[in-house]
């Protein structure tokens, strides 16, 4: 028997886990919606501001990680930390934590990925520059063939580092971001 991934050290992660892009699949889109119906059934609705579906699984036709990244934002007169035990049980690993968000992942195994991949962010509410990010791509195909284009081109570069893969995109998504948040004015503030 192998090594428990809570043994492994990043680089040994980073094999076993490696970057891969694979053409848009519309069946991200049904994984998504039955996560969401999940979430909501452990999560306290009372205490959710919105669940949604971002990161690149949600931008029509691009090339992705077949990873389906979910945000869950949190009413602000809650804490976190109230949320980590029902997404344990559920099956999310904690990731990385700071005062004002929680990485989960589910799907990650001793083997590699399973069939189903997840990163759900949990973040308090406001704390949501990706739905400008995805509506933006999505609303302007040519940027999302440019941040396609991007990605193929760093893939195999940083095929065993996340990191590096995610620090090199950065640019450009801060960029598109800023764009978004010019051209869309307020559209999540509610």
């Amino acid at each position: 028997m192998g090594k428990k991934l809570s043994q492994m050290n990043l680089e040994e992660l980073w094999q076993l886990f490696p970057i891969f892009l694979t053409e848009h699949e519309e069946c991200w889109k049904d994984w998504y919606h039955e996560e969401e119906t999940a979430l909501k059934g452990i999560l306290p609705s009372d205490r959710i501001k919105r669940i949604s579906h971002i990161g690149s699984t949600a931008i029509k036709a691009i090339w992705a990680k077949p990873i389906i990244d979910i945000l869950v934002e949190v009413s602000e007169s809650y804490n976190l930390q109230e949320f980590k035990e029902p997404l344990s049980e559920a099956g999310y690993i904690g990731m990385a934590e700071s005062e004002k968000s929680i990485s989960f992942n589910k799907g990650y195994t001793e083997n590699g990925f399973a069939e189903r991949v997840y990163h759900l962010h949990l973040r308090m509410e406001g704390d949501h520059d990706e739905l400008y990010f995805r509506d933006y791509l999505n609303e302007y195909p040519a940027i999302a063939a440019e941040y396609e284009a991007l990605k193929l081109r760093l893939w195999k570069q940083y095929e065993h580092n996340r990191d590096d893969y995610t620090e090199s995109k950065a640019a450009f998504v801060k960029d598109q971001t800023r764009r978004a948040k010019l051209d869309f004015g307020n559209r999540y503030e509610d």
